[in-house]
């Protein structure tokens, strides 16, 4: 009988120390963290390149011809349907004058009413070795486009120079024209001497009283530097294609 009471106490007690125990083991094993995915990150080298991409569209945009550097060559047609070649004309040793058009802009528009500025410039250097050319670089079918419209303006006014079409913009772009009368001047070596207003009046009313154009081909003329070689150009935008 005494066996048995000291068996069922040794149960007894281990069935308490096991409990007890439990909580202890429990608290006692390790936890394993949830794993995390992974976030992907672009390589560096791709990053930069992305960028260095970006940044040659971005200078692409912005690039311009610059005063002192060579003129940007170019191949246009005119509304007669005659071919003319930047390098032809500097090659003969003449001095070119470049003038972004739109009929239809008033900033144009006064040079051709009362006033005939572009006119009476290219009457001036007729038998000077200075040819004066008008550029349309806008957009088919925006304002002042068009070969007819182009044609039928040069009748109405009197423009006895060529208007050349530059639909594609290419030209025009390339000389960072921003406006329609914007005004460039070419030296007869092929190097541009002048970017601008083609003079110093802003408004659409009336020419103002310096001819920046007249003044810069007139000191080439005479063999000196140009001394004012770059305004700020005024006027309608240039309506390029997108």
């Amino acid at each position: 009988m005494l066996k048995s009471k000291n068996l069922f106490a040794l149960i007894a007690l281990g069935t308490a120390s096991s409990l007890f125990a439990a909580p202890a083991l429990a608290q006692a094993q390790p936890t394993t963290p949830p794993k995390e995915t992974p976030k992907e990150t672009p390589k560096k080298d791709e990053t930069k390149k992305d960028v260095k991409k970006d940044e040659k569209k971005d200078a692409k945009k912005v690039a311009a011809a610059t005063v002192g550097s060579v003129a940007p060559t170019f191949v246009l047609n005119d509304t007669d349907g005659k071919e003319h070649k930047l390098a032809d004309l500097t090659k003969d040793g003449k001095i070119v004058v470049l003038f972004w058009f739109n009929s239809e802009c008033p900033y144009v528009v006064k040079h051709f009413n009362e006033s005939k500025t572009f006119n009476d410039l290219a009457a001036k250097y007729k038998d000077k070795k200075v040819v004066v050319m008008a550029v349309n670089s806008n957009a088919a079918d925006s304002q002042g486009s068009g070969l007819e419209t182009n044609k039928k303006v040069k009748k109405d006014w009197s423009m006895d120079y060529p208007i050349l079409l530059d639909a594609t913009g290419a030209t025009g772009k390339a000389y960072g024209a921003k406006n329609t009368p914007a005004t460039y001047v070419i030296a007869a070596d092929g190097t541009l001497a002048y970017a601008g207003a083609i003079d110093d009046d802003s408004g659409d009313q009336k020419p103002g009283k310096t001819n920046y154009a007249a003044k810069a081909v007139d000191e080439l003329l005479a063999g000196k530097k140009v001394t004012t070689s770059t305004t700020k150009p005024y006027g309608c935008g240039v309506k390029y294609s997108k």
